[in-house]
């Protein structure tokens, strides 16, 4: 007999939530659907305006499927990927069959003895929200970071969330600030959704300064009807670089993007 997965201890002992037996939904309900292919879609014009690439190392922290590893391997970058669930590793692996990425099996909290660098660039997208400490965790990948190195960070928007349950007639969980998943069975709510205020707070606390900021998915979430033909969906995608970077728009975002530095990287040495 199978366990039931609403009643299996969900967290880990750190208070993460766990992702194995889930490669399937987040396959098939996020990529497989309009959300993941616009998010996917405005990465791939975002990143080369965002961050300064010329093929240095990467290390893709919480890589999941391996989509953001594809893209950073496809243009010559040195792609290390640490995932902790053994099943989003495995479908990693035939993602990148053709590709030559290091995989390892290691949460967040592993990498300072397992990959610890320095490292000149390092992209965290969507982990965070799912770790029950992300202000440790983002000190973390502060320490991992080389002086004058780049974190690529992007989190699930906690005011996204408020303003989406209030779409949702959700008026009681949107004024109890009552937002975070508990992290049960299929569901997909994160247990630590962020603000734009705790990601700049905590990214001073640990000596990072962000340089550049983006809204993921600023209307689509909000439409009453999904986009039904891909005519649509390239008119949204317009719409969502349009204003992805465009105050106050980008503050809705259901995730944000964020590029961070060191805040003081070493001057080059006088000739």
């Amino acid at each position: 007999m199978h366990p039931d997965p609403a009643t299996q201890a969900p967290l880990s002992a750190q208070g993460d939530r766990h992702f194995d037996g889930l490669a399937d939904k987040f396959a098939d309900g996020l990529y497989g659907a309009s959300r993941g292919a616009l998010r996917l879609a405005l990465l791939d014009r975002l990143l080369p305006e965002m961050l300064e690439l010329d093929g240095q190392p990467l290390l893709d922290v919480g890589g999941g499927l391996g989509q953001l590893a594809d893209w950073f391997a496809a243009r010559d970058h040195a792609v290390t990927l640490a995932e902790p669930s053994a099943e989003m590793l495995a479908r990693a692996r035939e993602t990148l069959a053709d590709r030559d990425v290091t995989l390892l099996q290691d949460p967040l909290q592993a990498l300072p003895e397992r990959a610890p660098g320095p490292w000149s660039l390092i992209a965290c997208h969507a982990v965070l929200e799912w770790l029950g400490d992300p202000r440790s965790a983002l000190a973390t990948l502060a320490g991992l970071l080389a002086p004058g190195g780049q974190l690529s960070l992007m989190v699930f928007n906690r005011d996204a969330l408020r303003f989406s349950n209030a779409v949702k007639g959700n008026l009681d969980k949107a004024l109890a600030d009552r937002l975070e998943g508990k992290g049960l069975g299929q569901r997909l709510t994160p247990i630590s959704p962020l603000t734009h205020a705790q990601v700049s707070a905590w990214s001073a606390e640990c000596g990072l300064v962000v340089r550049e900021v983006a809204g993921i998915r600023v209307f689509h979430d909000y439409l009453r009807q999904p986009p039904a033909t891909a005519d649509d969906l390239e008119r949204l995608l317009e719409l969502e670089w349009r204003y992805c970077r465009t105050e106050p728009h980008w503050r809705l975002g259901r995730y944000l993007l964020y590029t961070l530095e060191h805040a003081h990287p070493p001057r080059e040495p006088r000739r």
